[in-house]
C-alpha cells in the first residue's frame, strides 16, 4: 500500500531492495506536446507540467526538452524555458555540441 504527500511522493516500502521506496506517481511532471523534433545531434520536443501538486513551486508550464546522442557512451539532455533566455554558467572545458548524433549506441532513450 502507498502513502503520498501533499507534493506527490508516494512512500510504499518493497521487500525488493532493488526497487526505490519513494516515487512520484505517473501523473506527476510533464509530458510531451506535441511532436518531437529530430537535429543533427538528437531531437527537441516541448513539455508541459501535468497539473499536479509542485515540489519546489514556481514551475514552468511548458519547457524544451534537447537531447544530444553525443557518443556511444554519453548522452546529454537539457531543459530550458523557451520564453526566457537564463544565465548559463560558463565552463572552460565544457563546450557546445556540434557533431552530428552517434550511431551504435550503449543506451537507449
Amino acid at each position: 500500500q502507498s502513502i503520498c504527500t501533499l507534493r506527490g511522493c508516494c512512500w510504499s516500502p518493497q521487500s525488493d531492495t532493488s526497487v526505490p521506496w519513494c516515487f512520484f506517481s505517473s501523473d506527476y511532471g510533464y509530458k510531451v506536446d506535441g511532436s518531437t523534433r529530430t537535429t543533427q545531434a538528437g531531437f527537441e520536443t516541448m513539455l508541459t507540467r501535468l497539473p499536479s501538486p509542485s515540489l519546489f513551486g514556481n514551475d514552468i508550464n511548458t519547457v524544451l526538452l534537447t537531447g544530444e546522442y553525443q557518443t556511444p557512451n554519453r548522452f546529454r539532455f537539457k531543459i530550458t524555458d523557451p520564453k526566457t533566455q537564463r544565465f548559463e554558467v560558463p565552463h572552460e572545458h565544457v563546450q557546445s555540441f556540434t557533431g552530428s548524433a552517434a550511431s551504435n549506441l550503449n543506451y537507449k532513450v
